[in-house]
């Protein structure tokens, strides 16, 4: 890691071709004051400002009784197009949160929460996408159709999943993008500041990935061993060692919109936070399955990513 060695005054929409885009946390404005205050901006557009976004959708969807449902988390009562919108609404102003620290308070521009060049590579966040999509629906979908059949259901009300899908499509992609930006993205950049090592980062990423997940209820079903396998492990340390070694998190964003997306399209489990109208439901969620599942594709995701798929060798950074 080069984080001292490159530090200087990038402006808004510069960057450093060899960069990484770990070593970005060292452009702009960078003291450890900014990135206390970037965070206070940012933990209160999602704590907050992101809750009050909610309500108002519940508000407008339900009026008093919607605002009482929200209360009690019954997103049920909106429908299952309606609840996924009001959980959905406060992702768009938890982004904003994270454009707002880092464009007025570090300075800088926020693709260098992605990378340090001076385009996203769209082809390489399309890797992540195929690398996180394709196997989690071969081993994670089909595996418990084929171990379990008389769990799944099949969704016959096409009309409500067709009208679902771009819904979907749309506050998902805003949904994954902002947590990797914010887990991924500033909070990796921040603990660079503090210790470059590419472990303590992940570690510290993983960790804080982990915490506001952990009461979804598939954590709750799979318990600790569920909660350091399939989050700790498969997705937050696995997101972060991977965009510390291409660089960028442009695999990561890829990635996560992968899972999620199959998750609320695809293979809905109906004891989740809100059911989603997805084209299979699941009636039982086995969580030592999913534990197995996320360790194993843990090897095929990098072998996809590394080898089935090559980086540009023109935006690789230098080691």
């Amino acid at each position: 890691m080069r984080i001292k060695a490159i530090k200087r005054k990038q402006g808004i929409g510069t960057d450093v071709k060899d960069a990484t885009y770990v070593e970005a946390a060292g452009w702009g404005k960078y003291r450890w004051w900014r990135y206390l205050l970037g965070l206070t901006i940012i933990l209160f557009s999602w704590m907050i400002a992101a809750n009050v976004a909610s309500a108002l959708v519940a508000l407008a969807l339900g009026g008093k009784e919607g605002a009482a449902a929200l209360g009690r988390l019954d997103y049920a009562a909106f429908g299952p197009v309606g609840g996924f919108v009001v959980a959905m609404a406060g992702f768009p102003v938890f982004f904003a949160g994270i454009v707002i620290a880092v464009t007025l308070i570090h300075q800088r521009h926020p693709r260098t929460l992605v990378t340090a060049r001076e385009q996203i590579s769209w082809r390489r966040v399309g890797h992540g996408f195929v690398a996180g999509f394709v196997p989690w629906v071969l081993l994670g979908g089909l595996g418990q159709y084929f171990l379990y059949p008389d769990s799944f259901s099949f969704n016959s009300d096409l009309k409500t999943f067709a009208l679902f899908v771009p819904i979907a499509l749309i506050f998902t992609a805003i949904q994954t993008t902002t947590e990797e930006l914010f887990f991924r993205g500033y909070i990796v950049q921040g603990a660079s500041l503090i210790w470059s090592n590419r472990v303590f980062l992940a570690i510290v990423s993983a960790a804080i990935f982990t915490l506001p997940h952990a009461t979804n209820p598939e954590s709750q079903e799979g318990g600790w061993i569920g909660m350091f396998l399939g989050l700790f492990v498969g997705t937050g340390l696995l997101f972060a060692i991977v965009s510390s070694i291409d660089g960028t998190t442009e695999v990561a964003i890829g990635a996560h919109f992968a899972n999620n997306i199959a998750y609320f399209l695809l293979f809905n489990w109906s004891g989740s936070f809100f059911a989603a109208p997805a084209l299979f439901s699941i009636s039982e969620y086995h969580a030592r399955f999913y534990d197995i599942i996320s360790i194993v594709l843990i090897p095929i995701f990098l072998v996809i990513v590394f080898r089935v798929f090559k980086r540009d060798k023109a935006s690789e950074p230098v080691s």
